[in-house]
């Protein structure tokens, strides 16, 4: 059994005001009957360009915003219907990297607080035990125990991802989705984190939905590939068969705009 499972999945979105003033009428299908399994272990690769509708998948998988229809089974169980109680415990399990290290760390909360307030909301802990947990993340991430005094606003936009990635780990879970997480970076500095994410996935176990809209990382991280477009899924293969012998038009563009992809 997937340990995800997506089923015609869509979202939709009114439009805002028109051009002219008063409401446009109609609305943007952002997500449009996406299906999808996620295998327990493994990196799907979701890539496409800005405004594919690749972050709003990643957003509707983990609830962050509600679909307008279709299904979510994780780990068997209905994830849509979940009540309030069932999800607290299922946030344990799902997680996410955001993409921009500067924005989704509080500059008000020191390092130590960052890492820990997840615990402190979803476990029975002393202050002890989550300082603990907290340099054991630090040191996971590569970074010295040190840094939990220190504010975000002291960290390179590296260091920073590295905080939101370990902050995503604090509570084990089994699926991350990484949502364009080293397209801030610098080239040099993305490479790293890229190989981080992969040996925290060796290390820990995790299951990865590794968004980007870069086919050359998207290859080098995933162990399958989904194209999307428009909202849609246009194709599906593994890394090796979509980058080697891609079938639809659209996934040999994105190929062809990156120079040496291509085998």
């Amino acid at each position: 059994m997937p340990l995800l499972e997506i089923r015609h999945l869509s979202k939709t979105f009114p439009l805002g005001e028109s051009l002219f003033g008063g409401l446009a009428r109609g609305e943007v299908r952002a997500v449009d009957d996406v299906s999808l399994d996620i295998e327990t272990g493994e990196t799907l690769g979701l890539v496409g360009e800005s405004g594919s509708g690749k972050s709003t998948l990643g957003r509707l998988i983990l609830r962050l915003i509600e679909p307008t229809s279709g299904s979510i089974v994780f780990e068997g169980r209905d994830w849509l219907a979940a009540a309030r109680g069932e999800m607290r415990r299922a946030r344990r399990d799902m997680q996410i990297i955001f993409q921009d290290p500067f924005g989704s760390l509080d500059p008000r909360m020191r390092v130590e607080d960052v890492l820990s307030e997840p615990l402190l909301i979803h476990e029975r802990s002393t202050r002890a035990q989550r300082r603990a947990r907290t340099a054991e993340l630090l040191h996971a991430v590569g970074l010295d125990p040190s840094a939990m005094q220190r504010f975000p606003h002291e960290f390179s936009g590296g260091q920073r991802q590295r905080i939101g990635i370990a902050r995503a780990l604090a509570l084990r879970p089994k699926f991350v989705v990484a949502d364009e997480p080293v397209s801030a970076l610098d080239v040099s500095v993305a490479a790293q984190i890229v190989n981080l994410l992969a040996q925290l996935q060796r290390q820990f176990g995790l299951t990865y939905l590794f968004i980007s809209h870069s086919m050359p990382l998207v290859r080098y991280l995933a162990t399958r590939i989904a194209v999307m477009y428009r909202g849609k899924i246009v194709e599906l293969g593994s890394s090796q068969q979509i980058t080697e012998r891609p079938q639809h038009p659209y996934t040999r563009s994105l190929l062809a705009a990156t120079p040496g992809v291509m085998a």
